[in-house]
């Protein structure tokens, strides 16, 4: 059924008073549909429909509904009930959860855990923001390397209703350290007798704890995983990772990538839920950085003032040229940091790339110029000298601005700096000085 008219329906079943059916209909609808419903409620309505829901779904909702709301719906319900909410949800959910919230909820929910899952969030908790660690779960089948699938089958049926996932079975010996994985699909197939050490893939891809989770969302990508192991130091397993929280990571670090590309520092919030203050100070900081380097282009313009004025003319030219190059740098740091992101470019790739880039500059810059001085030959009134002066120096700046916009990036890389920074408006600065340079030069050599 189409989403809005399950809301709908959910809505008048409200209203309606009708409180068993509204329980029932909630009960089959999607959960992030009935998210959706709760959101439109108010605040009072919200708990009241929110206490008479399963605890079950109650904690697969509070996934999906807006941080506020939750929040808030946290600190309203009761303690029982928030109990048994936090029973039924994954640990890595809850973890999720528990990472931004206020201090005063993070006690009230782990007030109302069990001493066992209270350990276990406290742990994950505690591992760096952006590391495997972070966005791992407890909740996944493990097999011992002697179990024949007999044996695989009665741990699955016994343990498996809640974890997080039942396709992939990870396998240990008596240490606990990983060994390989066996999928649900091979046990099935095979004889109960069968040792599950003769079923395995050794040849799994696991991450560290410790490993950043951008290089696990990689890894996620290239493997085409829907789930992968996390191992400690010595080797032991410790936790998964899904791929619904990689997904996650792809678009937080997606969104903070565009951020840094557009000169703001990166922030977690909603764009309406963030203050002028916030939002002012996160702006603030490039736009002095880039106003401060900015004055590069004024200095050089002074220095070259008497040519400007003998020559008014190339003034006009000036605007044209710098976004010219500010545009081919721009395209060039895009498609490598995309590239890089993606794993598809190394800095060990850097002189490759400049020799692919210089000769995509000059095929731009040849076409560039090319049309350009036609124009101006057709349509403008200026001798032969500035035309062909203004034309060349598109090829050239197009050139040098692909060249700059590639490596920068890299060099990036190489500093352990998000390439990110080196986009945007960072690029179109430097490219800006460049244009300016090359422009005042190649003038100063043919016309005058």
């Amino acid at each position: 059924m189409d989403k809005l008219l399950v809301i709908k329906e959910l809505f008048r079943l409200f209203q309606s008073q009708d409180y068993d059916t509204l329980v029932k209909e909630i009960a089959d609808t999607n959960a992030v549909n009935v998210a959706e419903f709760l959101e439109e409620l108010s605040d009072e309505n919200r708990i009241f429909v929110f206490n008479i829901m399963d605890s079950e779904q109650c904690a697969e909702v509070l996934t999906y509904i807006d941080e506020d709301i939750r929040e808030d719906i946290v600190e309203k319900i009761s303690d029982e009930k928030l109990k048994d909410i936090i029973d039924n949800a994954f640990i890595d959910d809850a973890v999720d959860f528990l990472s931004d919230a206020p201090a005063e909820l993070v006690s009230k929910v782990l007030r109302n855990t069990d001493t066992g899952r209270r350990e276990i969030i406290n742990r994950l908790l505690n591992y760096p923001e952006n590391s495997a660690g972070s966005i791992m779960t407890v909740e996944y089948v493990e097999l011992n390397i002697k179990n024949t699938v007999d044996e695989a089958m009665k741990i699955i049926k016994v343990t498996g209703e809640d974890k997080k996932t039942l396709y992939s079975c990870y396998v240990t010996d008596d240490n606990r350290n990983l060994r390989g994985v066996v999928y649900l699909k091979t046990l099935i197939f095979s004889k109960g007798d069968e040792i599950i050490k003769n079923l395995m893939n050794d040849d799994y891809i696991s991450v560290n704890v410790d490993d950043d989770r951008e290089y696990v969302a990689q890894l996620f990508k290239k493997y085409n995983l829907i789930a992968m192991p996390v191992t400690d130091m010595k080797g032991a397993l410790v936790g998964i990772i899904t791929i619904d929280d990689i997904v996650d990571v792809i678009d937080e670090e997606s969104t903070e990538d565009i951020e840094k590309m557009s000169g703001l520092v990166p922030s977690e919030d909603e764009y309406l839920k963030t203050s002028v203050w916030t939002l002012s100070k996160n702006r603030i900081l490039w736009l002095l950085i880039l106003m401060v380097s900015g004055t590069l282009t004024g200095s050089i313009i002074g220095k070259y003032e008497d040519i400007l004025s003998s020559v008014v003319i190339l003034a006009s030219f000036v605007p044209l040229l710098m976004d010219t190059g500010g545009n081919a740098g721009s395209q060039a740091s895009t498609l490598i940091i995309r590239g890089m992101a993606l794993g598809e470019i190394r800095t060990r790739d850097i002189f490759r790339v400049i020799w692919k880039e210089m000769r995509v500059g000059v095929l731009c810059g040849l076409c560039l110029g090319s049309v350009n001085f036609l124009r101006l030959m057709i349509f403008s009134h200026q001798n032969f000298l500035i035309n062909f002066t203004v034309s060349l120096s598109i090829v050239c700046v197009v050139v040098v601005a692909k060249t700059v916009g590639c490596i920068l990036p890299i060099i990036a890389k190489k500093l352990k700096i998000d390439p990110a920074i080196m986009a945007g408006p960072f690029i179109s600065t430097v490219v800006d000085v460049i244009t300016l340079l090359i422009f005042f030069n190649l003038s100063n050599i043919f016309i005058f």
